[in-house]
């Protein structure tokens, strides 16, 4: 039987304090894995301390990539709670919008044409604008009350435009540098990330996280209904702005820096959601945790992996999150049957 409510919250206040102390220890490790291993203790040391070149590799090389990681799993992590919050669906999430397809193609128009090496602080604006309009397209194709099926088919077909015009710019492209280049930057990955890379996506980040956690109380009252949300208040117009444009905004600048990385979204929320009593508002927090905890997971992953050339993090994610997707599908595909198209 199903966790009430109140019986899982009143369970459930150990779950920040313990995703905050996993999400920890795995940056911890993160900083300790590479070509040259450290232990755990040699890494925490040559963070806060002059170890002579162990120091420089944590600092320089390790650290700016688990920082991108914590702050990217988080962005999507409670992108994807606050879009199921919103849609009552739970099969919403960024990548299955099309997001952070449109993201890349926005992010590969100005790599295609060389803006990014004058301008760079348009890579993250084309990225957030073309992530923005398609999750803006879907919510407005699919409407507040979208079926599975509905939601899907809107978003596979944003996702299909999207990769069909990227894969014409590659194609189109006279460079075969660059080429190479759009197409190992599409597969998703923190290799080689400095702390410039940090620096140009945190405000947006930032910006998207203060978003989209006011959308708590929102959420929380939407779980009950429109008509009931608006009767206690709430600017159902003003909360659906603010979730697209929250959620646009972390995945463009996310995938600005890191490339298409997908289903971390789909995956955190509901792995948390169990554990809160299904209330969209406590989940937020914790999803961003999850996320933040599982794309730190998985980057520490591809440099365990034996291969000449490290494999990246999008391939990673994929590989983990479609068979998640799925699952979810075939679990819940009862209650999904009965959800209007």
């Amino acid at each position: 039987m199903r966790k009430t409510t109140g019986e899982a919250a009143g369970r459930g206040g150990w779950l920040v304090p313990a995703l905050v102390l996993l999400v920890l220890i795995l940056v911890v490790l993160s900083l300790a894995l590479g070509p040259v291993r450290l232990s755990l203790g040699e890494a925490a040391a040559a963070l806060v301390a002059d170890r002579g070149g162990a120091s420089l590799i944590v600092r320089e090389i390790r650290l700016p990539r688990a920082l991108l990681a914590v702050m990217i799993g988080a962005v999507f992590g409670l992108a994807g709670g606050a879009l199921q919050g919103l849609l009552r669906n739970p099969l919403a999430e960024p990548s299955v919008f099309g997001a952070s397809q449109s993201a890349a193609l926005g992010a590969v128009v100005v790599l295609y044409f060389g803006i990014a090496e004058v301008y760079s602080a348009l890579l993250p604006v084309a990225a957030i604008a073309g992530a923005f309009l398609s999750v803006a397209l879907v919510v407005l194709a699919a409407g507040p009350r979208a079926g599975t099926v509905l939601l899907v088919l809107a978003g596979l077909v944003i996702s299909s435009l999207a990769g069909a015009a990227t894969a014409l710019a590659i194609s189109l492209s006279p460079n075969p540098f660059a080429v190479t280049e759009i197409v190992f930057w599409l597969m998703g990955s923190l290799e080689d990330r400095t702390m410039r890379h940090v620096a140009l996506a945190a405000p947006f980040a930032a910006v998207a996280v203060t978003m989209l956690l006011a959308c708590g109380g929102g959420l929380r009252a939407l779980a009950l209904g429109e008509d009931a949300a608006a009767s206690l208040g709430v600017d159902l117009r003003r909360l659906r702005l603010l979730v697209v444009a929250g959620s646009a905004v972390g995945v463009g600048a996310s995938v600005a820096v890191a490339g298409s990385i997908g289903f971390v979204g789909l995956v955190a929320p509901h792995l948390v959601r169990p554990l809160v009593g299904h209330d969209p508002k406590r989940a937020l927090l914790p999803s961003a945790l999850a996320g933040a905890a599982l794309l730190t997971a998985a980057d520490c992953v591809v440099r365990l992996v034996p291969s000449t050339t490290e494999v990246k993090l999008g391939v990673l994610t994929a590989l983990v999150g479609v068979p998640f997707f799925l699952w979810i599908i075939l679990r819940r595909r009862a209650e999904l049957a009965e959800m209007p198209a």
